[in-house]
């Protein structure tokens, strides 16, 4: 049961919990200022166990934030039950969740950015791509805090 004190559970999910998810739970934590409790995940397996990619990693520093104590985890039913608000870093992502969660999860599934729009995949791209995310990442954590 979760009480009215209870900190807000938050899971935040891109598609190899690498990349945005890690970043977008980290400055959650932070900026919620442990009035959150928040967890990353992913869709595929291919990171599962391993850090964030190096280049977040920098882009992350850069801001201010220590991504270096990250493990990727793959997303599951458990995961999804255990979380009051479920943000997904792309429409895409948002598709998938919803059929991975079924009718208990459709409530709490939202899109990480309040206008609609995706957050960009940075993988492969330079690491202005990583930072350019970060930012982005990072101006739309506001609209979760309140």
């Amino acid at each position: 049961m979760t009480s009215a004190h209870a900190p807000r559970r938050i899971l935040t999910v891109c598609l190899g919990n690498y990349c945005r998810s890690p970043f977008a739970c980290l400055v959650l934590q932070i900026q919620g200022g442990g009035a959150l409790e928040v967890r990353s995940a992913g869709l595929i397996d291919k990171w599962v166990g391993g850090p964030a990619h190096p280049n977040m990693i920098k882009a992350a520093k850069a801001c201010g934030y220590d991504l270096t104590s990250h493990q990727a985890t793959q997303v599951d039913k458990p995961l999804l039950d255990w979380a009051d608000l479920i943000l997904a870093m792309d429409h895409c992502l948002l598709d998938q969740l919803h059929l991975l969660g079924g009718e208990d999860t459709t409530a709490k599934l939202r899109l990480y950015l309040d206008d609609g729009q995706d957050v960009p995949d940075p993988i492969g791209k330079r690491l202005k791509d990583f930072a350019d995310c970060a930012a982005i990442i990072e101006a739309g954590a506001a609209h979760h805090l309140s």
